[in-house]
């Protein structure tokens, strides 16, 4: 029995590292086209900046459609093969990018990007799920996530450096190739019955068959979420945080160069080197701290998301209203460490706060609705404002919005407290 554990332990491990390193590409992915925006601009395809910025939003849109699909699709059958064929339908797509000739040509393969994308991020966080333990998922899905960060630095770095030394169409092949090869590791990766790690896994086989019989009732599935307060009050968290990060992100560098004066290049990198090393030791710290609160409470993902978050909000303020270098850049860095402390126990919580035969599903549900409230409005809202008014007042939006945050996520942990509480009385009586 020792070395059957030993060996389904090497196998968790295995895919948790596969699917980290796809993460990375998944965002390196993303942010690739950033760097290449001047060579997009030049002559022969001479895009507008619309035209550019229509290349994300198109992504944008196909991976928050299709990302419910694949959801139910991960709750019902095989998850290992989905996940394969969306990593190697981004990544070819990513490479044929590099072949376009017309602006319609690499719209179609940024949009078929968005496709792909969905396939792995609704289903490979329901997946380790399966494979370790919910005493250990802060952690697992804090490492999965760790990759957000370094992906969308290296998005910048590699998309910079190939495109001045080979070219704008090298770029898409470096980016999209090593995918095309990971896809065929994940069919190797271990594909345990739903609910392996929890109470009642006989129970949830039986359920499973029942709902692979009644497919066809997905729609009804996330209408059921969209129900429960106890999920509800996560992702609408989730999303004003979203909002706060991804705008963040976009008008950061710029806001430091025209706002407080810093060189382009130190704008950039700087910002950019930020990212990288608050996002990796933030996004780690927050998923062991998570798990060692789970001593004291269950509902501790929630707890320690809500105030860290909450802590965030002076810190923002600081960082986007000092002038002088020494306030606003330790403000920036201890803002983003505390932010991205609650990206891996946030993503624990709506795991765990739904059926194991729900959690593809949920957490398609939450991409769709943290993207369409969150980054996808966050960078033209802001935009707008500071059209009408000026970029230091309108970037004001982020500290509010994670003060929502915040505050939701502490709601969510009272509701989810008292309904827990109300079904261990229930049982008892």
């Amino acid at each position: 029995m020792a070395s059957t554990d030993s060996g389904v332990h090497r196998l968790a491990y295995r895919a948790l590292w596969v699917l980290t390193l796809i993460n990375l590409l998944n965002y390196l992915d993303r942010y690739v086209v950033t760097a290449i925006i001047p060579d997009l601009k030049a002559p022969p395809f001479a895009l507008s900046g619309s035209q550019v910025g229509f290349l994300q939003t198109a992504f944008m849109l196909l991976y928050m459609l299709t990302a419910p699909l694949f959801g139910a699709l991960g709750d019902r059958g095989s998850r290992t093969r989905p996940i394969a064929v969306g990593v190697f339908l981004w990544s070819l797509a990513t490479a044929l990018s590099g072949l376009a000739r017309s602006y319609t040509q690499l719209l179609a393969g940024r949009a078929a990007v968005g496709i792909g994308e969905a396939a792995y991020v609704a289903i490979a966080p329901a997946l380790l799920s399966d494979l370790f333990p919910a005493s250990r998922r802060g952690r697992v899905l804090s490492v999965l996530n760790m990759a957000i960060p370094v992906g969308s630095a290296l998005g910048y770095v590699v998309g910079g450096l190939v495109s001045q030394r080979y070219g704008w169409r090298a770029v898409f092949f470096v980016a999209g190739i090593p995918g095309i090869l990971l896809a065929a590791l994940v069919l190797a990766l271990p594909d345990p019955p739903r609910g392996a790690q929890d109470a009642g896994a006989s129970h949830n086989v039986a359920l499973l068959a029942r709902a692979r019989a009644a497919a066809w009732q997905a729609a009804r599935v996330y209408w059921s979420l969209l129900q429960r307060p106890r999920y509800l009050l996560i992702v609408l968290g989730y999303a004003a945080y979203t909002f706060a990060l991804g705008g963040l992100a976009f008008w950061m560098p710029y806001f430091l160069e025209q706002v407080r004066g810093i060189a382009h290049a130190a704008a950039t990198t700087g910002f950019g080197g930020i990212v990288v090393v608050t996002g990796f030791v933030g996004t780690f710290l927050g998923g062991w701290l998570g798990d060692y609160c789970l001593r004291f409470s269950r509902q501790a993902y929630l707890w320690m998301s809500g105030w860290t978050t909450l802590l965030a909000v002076p810190c923002a303020i600081v960082a986007l209203t000092a002038v002088q270098p020494g306030l606003f850049y330790p403000a920036i860095i201890a803002a983003e460490l505390l932010l991205f402390m609650s990206t891996g126990p946030i993503n624990a919580a709506i795991i765990n706060v739904v059926s194991p035969l729900e959690r593809a599903s949920a957490v398609a549900l939450s991409m769709f609705m943290i993207h369409l409230l969150g980054d996808a409005p966050s960078p033209t809202l802001i935009g707008w404002l500071a059209d009408a008014s000026s970029l230091a007042s309108a970037v004001l939006m982020v500290p509010l919005a994670v003060a929502v945050s915040g505050a939701l996520w502490l709601l969510s942990a009272r509701v989810n407290a008292r309904s827990s509480a109300a079904t261990a009385g229930t049982s008892l009586a």
